[in-house]
Order: structure tokens, then C-alpha cells, then sequence
């Protein structure tokens, strides 16, 4: 939403917004743009009849002060998603979704176009480099490149997102049920998919993760109209902590690793060569790809230790992290610190889906927040039910952030790999000082 707020005003719009917390680099952002309101909080009489268009951001609730007043005096409002689907509707859209993986495709593809100076809109979950934008709107590109979340789209809108983009290209990267909330049942969770695939405009292309079985017999059961291309997980070989790619030009050191992103570059090489870039273009670009943000991105590294920061919280998302670590890092101490965070994670009903995901791991550290339970409204979890749900023999449960700081801080780390993996902050975890211990 305060991206959309920056690009829309870069665009000539007078931009006005409200929001009850803004964090960094947002707000710094906003501040020098000018748009950074001057008191966090709701107030309806902001809200006039001079207001051509309302975006509602996800997070607002039904009885937002300013939504109610906006539904009073019957202004148009949008969500974020179907606001973008009208600003796109001449160019020709591509929508990378899936369970997993969705901002690492979309970020692959956009390393590529940007490594040959080919322009093209977007829209992804983080940025691709520390300078980059996650939104760039303009009138020139045919291409509008969207990373589709199956979320809902706002609190008065209750259709996935990625709904509203009726792309001409699709990709589903897989299926792993997330956000129980909403989706209730696994079915209810697939269901969400097939419809995306028959959203796709007829004549369209949907490329696939043949590897998912889930995935591949929904949509070869599929009857839409369209051209589906699937895609595996290519041949490489990893040497001296480096994974190689076997190319027909040859084999291609990469900065990534992992099973799930080299599915995820497979699957981004077939949408760059339908957006009109070719296979050698592509795989010469990717070996500078050092991976979206906060997609196991190396914070630090030491003579001979690790220390990753990974988006991680789903139990699809974790599990897979913690193989492609292993297996990167097969002679080193693996260490995976994870947060619950989402409503997901911290159901009770649903916790259990973790079970086994961090077998791989020599050492695991589970933290959650008790105080966040309760402003959630959601019952209490015992530390027991975690260690049992996780089934891991050297697992230990930290409930007060603090002491998850001072033991992270305390220990010193030799042939040692440390995975933080969290969609939240850990409580304020000092980053800086762990950063340190790795150097």
C-alpha cells in the first residue's frame, strides 16, 4: 500500500493516506515524498466527496472509521488488487502464483529483463536489490509482471487477489495449504488454484511445477482453454559449496541453492522466454542472482560459519528451506531458529503440520510470542504442545524474546550454519550484534 501511495504520485495523482503503524524503510520513504501522515490513526473526516477512488489495504477492518465513512457518502472503493488490475488492463499481464516460491519467480525474472535493459511493470513481495522498487507502474511496457497472492483481497472483498488479474500468463510454482483462517479444509485451500487457471484468458499459457503432484493433477484434470507447460526440477550438481546448473552452454555457477529455487529458476525461465527473452539471455543473467530479499539471504559469513535470514513460516516453506540448507552445507552444524508468527502457525489444530518438517536440522529453536496469542484472541499453546508437534529430539521452546536474544548472542559459532526463519521479527532481535558473531 505505501508503495502504491509513492508510484501513484510519481505518476501526477494527489495521493492522501491514513494507517495506524508505518515501519521502515517505508516511512522514510513517504516522509520524503511528502505523503507521511502527520498522526498514525483513523479519522473519517479526512474522508470527502473530492475522493475520486479509495484503496483499502488488507489489514482495515469492516468498521474502519474512514471505510464507513467512505461507504456513507457511496465513494468508489477498491482493493489494492483490483485497483492494480484497472491501472493494468491494457498490458499484457503475468501472474506468478503458488503457495511458495512467488516472489523468488518473480525476482528471478526481473534480475534477467533488468540484466538486458528490458522494461516491463511489476509488482512483488520484496525488492530484488536493495535499491529496487517492489511496484514500478508506467505507460510504456506491454508487460505488467504481478506476483499473485491467494489472500483475501480486504476485509470487504473476500476473493483471493490473485482473482482479479485475469492474466494472459500464468505460473503456479505448488500447492501446500497456508492461511487455515481462510481456507479451512485442504480442498477448500486447492480450490482457490483451479479457480486462478480458469481465470487465465482463454488462449492463455499456464506454466507449472510438474513436481507437485497436487499441482499437476489439478491442472491436467483442468478443462480451460489454455496452453499448460510444465517443468521440473533441472539437472545440477553442487561442488566445493557452490550449485552448478548443466546448461547446453555449459555448466553455471549459481549464488542461489536448494531444490525449491532451482525449481523456482526453471519456472522463471519459461516466463522470461514467453515475455520474449530466450533461454542463453536468461541463464546468463542468473548467476548474479543473489535472491529476493529476505529469501534465504546471507546476512553474514565468518572463516567458516553461516548466518541466513529466511521468509519462512508455512511448514512446506520451512521443510524446504531446512533440506536445501542441508544439503548446501552437508559437513557443517545446521541451526534453525524459527518463529511462529502467522495465525496459521500458532493454531493449535494446524501446528501438527510441522511435524518432522526440520529433521534435517542438528539443532532447533522455536520461538513464539504469548502476548501476541492474546491480542489475536487466540488460546494459549504450551511449550510441550510445540515440542511435541515438531517431533525433533534437540528442539527447544523460547517464549520470551529477550532470553532467544541473549542465547543467540552468548554462543559462538564455528562450522556452524544459522537459519532464522520468521515472517515476523523475533521480538526485536538484535541483528546487528548477531551479525557480529559471524565475523
Amino acid at each position: 500500500m505505501h508503495s502504491l501511495a509513492l508510484e501513484m504520485m510519481q505518476l501526477g495523482h494527489r495521493v492522501t493516506g491514513s494507517d495506524d503503524a508505518i515501519y521502515e524503510p517505508s516511512k522514510s520513504k513517504l516522509l520524503k515524498a511528502g505523503l507521511l501522515p502527520e498522526t498514525f490513526g483513523w479519522f473519517p473526516e479526512k474522508i470527502s466527496k473530492t475522493i475520486d477512488v479509495v484503496v483499502l489495504g488488507m489489514h482495515a477492518k469492516e468498521d474502519n472509521p474512514e471505510l464507513l465513512k467512505a461507504q456513507e457518502l457511496d465513494l468508489k472503493i477498491q482493493s489494492y488488487p483490483e485497483f492494480l488490475a484497472s491501472l493494468t488492463k491494457n498490458k499484457t499481464r503475468v501472474v506468478i502464483a503458488g503457495s511458495h516460491g512467488k516472489t523468488t519467480i518473480t525476482s528471478m525474472i526481473l534480475h534477467a529483463l533488468n540484466y538486458h535493459e528490458i522494461e516491463a511493470d511489476y509488482m512483488v513481495g520484496a525488492p530484488v536489490s536493495e535499491n529496487s522498487k517492489t511496484l514500478s507502474l508506467s505507460e510504456t511496457p506491454d508487460f505488467v509482471l504481478l506476483e499473485g497472492d491467494e489472500y483475501l483481497s480486504s476485509a470487504i472483498d473476500l476473493r483471493p487477489k490473485f482473482l482479479w488479474y485475469s492474466p494472459e500468463i500464468a505460473l503456479i510454482s505448488g500447492i501446500a495449504w497456508d492461511h487455515i483462517n481462510v481456507f479451512p479444509t485442504f480442498e477448500n485451500y486447492v480450490a482457490q488454484f483451479e479457480a486462478f487457471i480458469n481465470s487465465i484468458e482463454a488462449g492463455g499459457v499456464l506454466v507449472f511445477n510438474e513436481d507437485d503432484e497436487v499441482l499437476k493433477k489439478l491442472v491436467e484434470s483442468n478443462t480451460h482453454p489454455i496452453k499448460k507447460i510444465g517443468y521440473r526440477t533441472p539437472t545440477h550438481f553442487t561442488k566445493e559449496g557452490t550449485t552448478y546448473l548443466e546448461t547446453e552452454e555449459g555448466s553455471l555457477p549459481l549464488m542461489i541453492f536448494g531444490k525449491h529455487n532451482l525449481l523456482n529458476l526453471a519456472g522463471a525461465q519459461w516466463i522470461a522466454q514467453l515475455m520474449g527473452l530466450d533461454s542463453s539471455d536468461f541463464y546468463e543473467a542468473m548467476p548474479s542472482f543473489k535472491g529476493a530479499s529476505k529469501r534465504l539471504e546471507l546476512l553474514a559469513k565468518g572463516e567458516n560459519s553461516f548466518l541466513f535470514k529466511d521468509f519462512a513460516h508455512a511448514p512446506s516453506k520451512v521443510k524446504a528451506t531446512c533440506l536445501a540448507v542441508k544439503d548446501q552445507f552437508s559437513s557443517k552444524k545446521i541451526t534453525i531458529c524459527l518463529e511462529l508468527h502467522t495465525y496459521s502457525s500458532l493454531d493449535p489444530e494446524f501446528i501438527n503440520q510441522y511435524a518432522q518438517t526440520l529433521e534435517a536440522a542438528d539443532e532447533v529453536l522455536v520461538f513464539y510470542d504469548p502476548e501476541a496469542l492474546k491480542i489475536k484472541n487466540r488460546s494459549a499453546i504450551p511449550p510441550e504442545s510445540i515440542q511435541e508437534a515438531f517431533v525433533h529430539s534437540t528442539l527447544n521452546v523460547f517464549t520470551h524474546a529477550a532470553k532467544l536474544n541473549t542465547v543467540l548472542l552468548e554462543r559462538t559459532y564455528s562450522d556452524e550454519v544459522l537459519v532464522m526463519m520468521s515472517s515476523g521479527n523475533f521480538g526485536g532481535i538484535d541483528w546487528k550484534a548477531l551479525q557480529e558473531q559471524f565475523r
